[in-house]
């Protein structure tokens, strides 16, 4: 069966990156004028090189792949003629002179309708823009996307750490040794850049090849920092989620990670306790089965229809239990107060190594069944970076 794959080169991105021109939206022309070099089609002709070696010594066989891309810089030119062996090549657009996101909406546009399985391309964040959005607005969301790190900021989590990184990736990807996760589209506001402001805001989820090893997000965060930088970055994202939605009850699980990020943002959090929290107030601590339900519907009674929960939860060390053990107090009939929708999963490099599915032991069979239904649970690894865990609830 025919694998279509679809490539797209942003070729201003990164253009202003050496020249300090704090990112490359709307300066394209400035930047080539003060003779900056092409920085994503170098970087596309990178993975591919790599991606070469790793076909050359892969059992799974790659004759079967259409390549659909665009002619000259958006794609074409930056593709090693060694490569285009390997599957059929096809050119569905020409390049203009002078780029926009136009033209990569367009080409997203094409190769939906030819129904590519995953996009690889080249470029920053506001190419993971152009490009998501192009998906959301045909109802493509679930395309994944695989990004080569080309611009001068890139901080959502569709990035590989490198264009060799990329390249393993994909091709862990293709072989079916790595999943699709979902993260983060974020861009920083390069007007506001320029004038000294950082400003980076969330503008949709993404759906990538989660790996730990070779994605940005998840590299930086379990091979090149510490754990304590680690629970720093998940302490910046409850705090904004928090500060964002100062009317969301945010109950706390039992354990030494969940204290520590409480304890990160202003709180006082118990350790083998379940806190609750409103705002940046703290409305109940080491809180038992009833008094959990109490404030649950208080909560619902207050604020109705707009009431809002989430529950952290950070699975047990080495035995990967989510539920059922040491947070009784999250009896079946609060669970369901809550709703499964409501819990989150906080997970640490350190714990994250010893998972391969969160397991679920509400003591109620039903709401066991509901939980394995569900098959995944979201859980947060880093800033804004999330990842889907299978539940095991048998």
């Amino acid at each position: 069966m025919e694998r279509r794959i679809g490539i797209i080169v942003n070729p201003d991105a990164g253009l202003g990156g050496r020249l300090a021109l704090k990112g490359s939206d709307g300066m394209a022309e400035i930047a080539r004028a003060k003779g900056a070099e092409d920085r994503a089609g170098p970087r596309m002709y990178e993975a591919f090189e790599h991606l070469f070696s790793i076909i050359e010594l892969s059992l799974v066989p790659w004759d079967n792949v259409h390549w659909l891309l665009p002619k000259g810089r958006m794609g074409g030119s930056w593709i090693p003629e060694k490569m285009k062996i390997n599957g059929k090549w096809t050119n569905i657009s020409d390049t203009p002179n002078a780029t926009t996101a136009e033209d990569t909406i367009n080409v997203v546009n094409s190769m939906i309708e030819q129904n590519v399985e995953i996009i690889l391309y080249a470029g920053g964040d506001g190419t993971t823009r152009d490009i998501i959005g192009a998906l959301e607005n045909i109802d493509s969301a679930s395309t994944p996307i695989l990004g080569i790190p080309a611009g001068v900021k890139m901080h959502s989590g569709s990035f590989a750490a490198s264009p060799r990184a990329a390249a393993e990736a994909f091709a862990a990807w293709f072989s079916g040794d790595l999943l699709i996760a979902q993260t983060e589209v974020m861009d920083l506001d390069e007007t506001l850049y320029r004038e000294g402001e950082w400003v980076v805001k969330m503008y949709a989820e993404a759906m990538s090849p989660g790996s730990p090893r070779w994605m940005q997000g998840s590299k930086q965060r379990i091979e090149r920092v510490s754990e304590v930088e680690i629970l720093e970055s998940l302490g910046d994202h409850l705090r904004e989620t928090i500060e964002d939605d100062p009317e969301l009850l945010v109950i706390w699980g039992s354990g030494g990670t969940l204290r520590t990020l409480g304890e990160s943002i202003g709180f006082t959090i118990t350790v083998l306790g379940i806190d609750v929290t409103l705002g940046n107030e703290n409305i109940g601590t080491d809180l038992d089965e009833n008094q959990l339900i109490n404030t649950i519907n208080e909560h619902k009674v207050r604020f109705k229809d707009n009431a809002r929960i989430l529950t952290l939860l950070s699975p047990m060390g080495g035995q990967g239990f989510l539920i059922g053990r040491g947070n009784l107090q999250l009896s079946p009939t609060v669970i369901r107060s809550i709703g499964i929708e409501n819990i989150l999963a906080i997970v640490t490099p350190a714990k994250l190594a010893t998972l391969n599915t969160l397991r679920i032991d509400t003591g109620d069979i039903n709401l066991d069944q509901q939980f394995q239904e569900k098959k995944y649970m979201k859980a947060l690894q880093g800033y804004r970076t999330t990842r889907l865990i299978r539940i095991s609830a048998e």
